[in-house]
């Protein structure tokens, strides 16, 4: 495991999205609980700033409420400067039930043979290898290619994806084998091109541990937002009430002295 060292991560999220009259949204985009130097979330709407109300998901992720605004243009900005030395995420005793069952995105009892093929009788952190070598493998990148429809199962088939189809049918086939698996939606310094991303964090030894199979940006850099079984509860943008039609993102993320070397055998908690 990497020793932990003191690093600036600088992120920023700029959402711009046409609403109707009362739309309730929430926000998924903030970092979660490691040291934040600064902070700022301002949500502009009819020509002045609106009102937001922090609180937790079942999770414990930070979620930002923004209800009640006006029809019009609305755009959402927010930015972080996190120093940190952060401790390593805490395990808490149901997670080894809770993040082996199956999800809106993950069908794991459909993958029970699979994922005894894949694993081949490995156990720990060689299964684990195992599994993210082998979506790593088997699936293309490629952008546009699924739909927030796509699951497990329409992934393995189709064989191509993006960031949050790796995850699904990486989290579903751990799962499968017996491994806890979550997935987190981060801030990924060095991803190109960048976005935000979702990664698996997998409990091992009693320790989550995260792992991207994509192989697209380095974990050590990566900050998270919000963790949750699956693309469902990580969400940057959930449309509660009203309507909404997004036009314009742009997420940015940068890490301070330089970008950490990507060692894939290494294992690394996201902090």
């Amino acid at each position: 495991m990497r020793e932990t060292v003191t690093v600036e991560r600088h992120a920023r999220a700029w959402i711009r999205a046409e609403v109707a009259a009362g739309t309730d949204v929430a926000l998924l985009i903030a970092a979660s609980e490691a040291p934040i130097g600064r902070e700022e979330l301002t949500v502009r709407a009819g020509g002045a700033d609106h009102p937001v109300t922090e609180t937790r998901d079942r999770f414990g992720s930070r979620l930002h409420l923004v209800q009640a605004l006006p029809e019009g243009t609305v755009e959402i900005v927010y930015s972080a400067q996190q120093a940190t030395v952060a401790p390593v995420p805490a395990v808490r005793e149901a997670d080894a039930v809770l993040h082996l069952r199956p999800s809106r995105y993950c069908e794991v009892d459909e993958f029970e043979r699979i994922a005894a093929e894949v694993v081949g009788g490995r156990d720990g952190a060689e299964a684990l290898d195992a599994v993210v070598d082998w979506v790593h493998e088997h699936l293309d990148y490629v952008p546009g290619s699924s739909t927030i429809t796509d699951s497990a199962r329409s992934t393995y088939l189709s064989r191509q994806g993006v960031c949050r189809d790796y995850a699904h049918l990486t989290a579903t086939l751990l799962r499968a084998g017996g491994i806890p698996a979550r997935c987190s939606s981060v801030y990924a310094p060095g991803l190109d091109p960048m976005d935000f991303h979702l990664v698996v964090e997998a409990l091992i030894a009693g320790q989550w541990q995260v792992v991207d199979a994509t192989h697209l940006a380095p974990r050590a850099s990566m900050v998270r937002i919000a963790t949750g079984q699956d693309a469902a509860d990580t969400a940057f943008m959930t449309t509660l009430a009203g309507n909404v039609t997004l036009t314009g993102i742009q997420v940015t993320a940068v890490v301070d002295p330089a970008l950490p070397r990507e060692v894939r055998r290494e294992r690394i908690s996201l902090r």
